[in-house]
């Protein structure tokens, strides 16, 4: 029985609606490419390299325009980057969870701490003594605190702190000084914020 137009095709034969297609019968290119891009194996969008930092995730360009287009608005629909990029909306869908599922990406609100009521941004550099990465890991743990790296040179940690104001700020630095292997600390108060972008990553 010939393939009935608009039914896609499985590979093995049979159209997904059951008939068989003939011999002569080929799928138009939209049909083959939507197939391709659902049943290819992963490691064809996303494969691990050893870069300078280690183990990462290197992508191919159409992986990285969709991750470019999630920068731009991360509500941007699945069709609307599949236009952009030339893939099917299903073909996006998977390509995202994918990027999801392996910790390339992860698509999130991002707030201005300002207009919430929090009037305070630091940096506050720690020098501790003993296991950094327990110390790093327990100053991860207080709410206040939204970035925790351990870092070399003048400093062993450096965290970042969004607070209501300056008694906030003091109450927390009061508890930071209160970790028993903590030995100093050196806050830079953020005065006016010039740059903060999100779309490295994908050069």
């Amino acid at each position: 029985m010939a393939h009935t137009p608009g039914t896609a095709t499985i590979p093995g034969g049979e159209s997904s609606d059951g008939s068989r297609r003939g011999r002569g019968d080929r799928p138009d290119r939209l049909e083959r490419y939507d197939r391709l891009e659902r049943y290819e194996r992963p490691d064809r969008h996303e494969r691990s390299g050893r870069g300078r930092g280690g183990l990462r995730t290197i992508l191919d360009e159409t992986s990285k325009r969709i991750v470019e287009q999630l920068q731009q608005d991360g509500r941007r629909s699945y069709a609307a980057i599949g236009k952009a990029v030339g893939l099917s909306e299903a073909a996006v869908r998977q390509r995202v969870q994918r990027l999801i599922d392996n910790g390339v990406m992860q698509i999130v609100a991002v707030t201005d701490p300002m207009t919430l009521g929090f009037h305070r941004q630091t940096m506050i550099g720690i020098k501790c003594e003993g296991d950094l990465e327990r110390v790093a890991d327990h100053l991860a743990g207080m709410d206040e605190i939204d970035y925790v790296v351990i870092t070399s040179g003048s400093f062993d940690l450096l965290v970042e702190v969004v607070c209501e104001d300056d008694d906030h700020l003091l109450e927390i630095l009061s508890r930071v000084r209160m970790v028993p292997t903590v030995t100093s600390t050196e806050t830079f108060v953020y005065l006016k914020l010039r740059k903060q972008t999100y779309s490295w990553g994908t050069r």
